[in-house]
């Protein structure tokens, strides 16, 4: 019972800027301690975690360029949701183009966390033989590059893996080069991002 205790000072304490709903689920959380109502407490916390996931989500969005290739970011579909208490957690999506044509994701506790971590850890289930996925670095993390054929358009894309932590960082992009899709990742502050999203 101190452990939540704890809890509920360190969050009050360290979050003093977020917003008044983080304050109410605090005073809420606590309240129903205080009286013995341990189901509300843990709803109250897991609202309070929510709320912390997207402010933080926010902050990764700052961290993600507003350019990709030559495509600029569409602001309307920037995405943060916050799923604390459940399978997976803070999810930050940026869309590019005006035809989506490139996108970034940033998933905390990601289900493929353990697929991509396989997929890394053998190198010969790594790296195709046709050249279609193989293992590269991109800032010291090992990634997964996966090659995407579009057979109306002819053109190639490509997809960027890279798990840090707990947290999956995924780059797509439309009609480029895998030079051009490392280079672009390779820009991003992808040590910054994994701690926020820890």
């Amino acid at each position: 019972m101190k452990n939540i205790s704890t809890i509920i000072l360190l969050l009050t304490c360290s979050m003093a800027a977020l917003a008044q709903d983080f304050d109410k689920n605090i005073a809420s959380a606590k309240s129903a301690y205080g009286s013995g109502d341990l189901e509300n407490t843990r709803f109250a916390l897991e609202q309070a975690l929510h709320e912390l996931d997207i402010t933080i989500g926010k902050e990764i969005l700052k961290q993600l360029p507003t350019k990709l290739g030559a495509s600029n970011y569409n602001e309307k579909d920037d995405n943060v949701t916050g799923g604390s208490g459940m399978a997976a957690g803070l999810f930050v999506h940026r869309s590019y183009g005006e035809q989506g044509t490139g996108s970034i994701d940033v998933i905390n506790n990601s289900p493929m966390i353990n697929s991509i971590n396989a997929i890394l850890a053998i190198p010969f289930i790594g790296n195709s033989g046709d050249g279609s996925q193989k293992v590269v670095k991109i800032q010291g993390y090992k990634a997964v590059l996966n090659r995407n054929e579009n057979e109306t358009t002819g053109k190639t894309g490509y997809t960027l893996q890279i798990p840090m932590n707990n947290t999956l960082f995924t780059i797509e992009m439309d009609d480029t080069n895998e030079n051009e899709i490392q280079s672009l990742a390779n820009a991003i502050p992808l040590n910054k991002i994994a701690q926020m999203a820890q």
